[in-house]
């Protein structure tokens, strides 16, 4: 069976920046088992599968380790891929997934527009066990939402700084963990980890947009921001709180066209 594969980078004007994920466009869904080897072996953050559904997707998100209820810089490479090499018609694309259906957007610049829902943190008093150690610090401001936890941090300098232990950081119960604050040349900024899911540190995530935005909006009474991502290879997203919803805009460049064999 042949399994057509591409990738792109997502959250950037330019190769080899934001996050790399892969698309893989397919008739009806794989076993679950075969989609998660495909994921592992493609090594990536994510690997995001398509089915086409009267115009618009289903799609699902894996990570090398497990498959994820919601990624936004994998849905941004699939729309990206979908308009400019496999011919979508039209400026909008709706994605059935299991955060329910997702809407991308395309601008006259190929600026692409993710529509997601909220997620709002909630401050916790009772520090789950490896936040603190893996990150490496005495102590912080900590929220949980519905996916991961994320702790507040005073400067960016703070947390480009960070070196986390992953192992022990993989103790803590969730998806994954945050970690933000205040930014120099944006709104603010973040690091997102995710060693429970097989991924040790992503270098742009959506999905966590979807908890830090709300927050910052209310934060810094504002419901237009800007973000960085201080990954190595470095994010930037333009987003904004509408009502219930974010919005996070991006670029993305497509890297990679090839098949799978399996």
């Amino acid at each position: 069976m042949t399994i057509p594969i591409y990738q792109a980078d997502a959250f950037t004007t330019s190769l080899f920046g934001g996050n790399p994920a892969a698309v893989c466009p397919i008739k009806e869904w794989l076993p679950d088992e075969l989609m998660q080897k495909i994921a592992l072996e493609n090594n990536l953050s994510e690997t995001a599968f398509l089915v086409a559904d009267n115009g618009n997707y289903h799609i699902r998100w894996f990570t090398p380790g497990t498959e994820v209820k919601l990624c936004g810089h994998a849905t941004l490479a699939s729309a990206h891929i979908l308009f400019t090499v496999l011919g979508h018609k039209g400026n909008t694309v709706t994605f059935h997934s299991k955060s329910g259906d997702l809407k991308v957007t395309r601008n006259d610049s190929g600026q692409l527009t993710l529509d997601f829902p909220a997620n709002p943190p909630t401050p916790v008093t009772a520090i789950p066990v490896g936040i603190f150690e893996g990150l490496g610090i005495d102590a912080a401001p900590v929220f949980s939402t519905s996916f991961d936890y994320m702790v507040v941090l005073p400067s960016a300098s703070a947390v480009e700084a960070l070196k986390p232990d992953f192992k022990t950081l993989a103790q803590t119960p969730c998806r994954g963990v945050i970690v933000t604050a205040p930014g120099n040349e944006s709104d603010f900024v973040s690091r997102c980890f995710y060693p429970q899911s097989g991924v040790d540190e992503d270098p742009v995530t959506g999905s966590a947009h979807t908890i830090m935005v709300p927050y910052w909006a209310e934060k810094l009474q504002k419901q237009r921001l800007s973000a960085i991502q201080l990954s190595a290879r470095r994010g930037h997203l333009d987003c904004t709180l509408a009502g219930h919803r974010v919005l996070m805009s991006g670029f993305a460049v497509t890297y990679l066209k090839g098949e799978i064999e399996v």
